[in-house]
């Protein structure tokens, strides 16, 4: 099958993955866009699971302020290379997630980052509702299992919707950038400053 530089262009426009690349997954899921857009995602993702060992000190720290100095944010993002660092991509992501979080105050970046206590705390809450609302017993890990998934998705940045594209989570945006950047990239840390917050 004959693959147009016109297709190869439109998908690295989509993806940002290099043009041989683009052309390759093309060539593979039988010059079908979509397959190929899902493709060099999986390739990405795998590419950059392989790095994952890998150490993660370049990047960048950046500040994104908002409400007209309302709300403050600044974030840390690791890759591995200087070069991914100042990259487009890179750098937009960064921008995003400034603006996530300003907007949709995360209290941890992921899952793993919750203290043992608080996940205990708000599991015996759960519990307690469940049963004082007079369901099963053996129904009520379910629903426990159910609502700390809501939970997560509520305080975890990984977990959150992302707020210009609530199909996304945080994850799959930071997955999505391993793939157009085949290194290693992680959110580290973040600060969100709210004025008159606990005053």
């Amino acid at each position: 099958m004959q693959i147009t530089p016109e297709e190869v262009k439109k998908l690295r426009d989509k993806t940002g993955v290099g043009m041989m690349d683009c052309k390759k997954a093309l060539e593979a899921c039988g010059g079908n866009f979509d397959k190929a857009v899902e493709y060099l995602r999986k390739k990405g993702v795998e590419v950059a699971n392989k790095r994952s060992g890998r150490q993660a000190s370049q990047g960048m720290v950046s500040s994104y302020i908002h409400l007209g100095g309302k709300v403050g944010v600044l974030v840390e993002v690791n890759c591995e290379s200087d070069f991914v660092a100042k990259s487009e991509h890179f750098t937009t992501f960064v921008k995003d997630i400034s603006m996530h979080i300003a907007a949709s105050s995360p209290d941890w970046v992921s899952r793993e980052d919750i203290p043992q206590e608080v996940l205990d705390k708000e599991k015996e809450i759960l519990k307690e509702q469940a049963l004082k609302s007079g369901k099963p017993e053996k129904v009520v890990e379910k629903i426990i299992e159910g609502r700390i998934t809501k939970f997560y998705a509520e305080h975890c940045l990984l977990d959150q919707p992302f707020v210009k594209d609530t199909d996304k989570t945080i994850k799959q945006l930071l997955d999505e950038l391993m793939a157009k950047t085949g290194e290693k990239c992680l959110v580290r840390r973040f600060t969100r400053y709210q004025l008159g917050e606990e005053i």
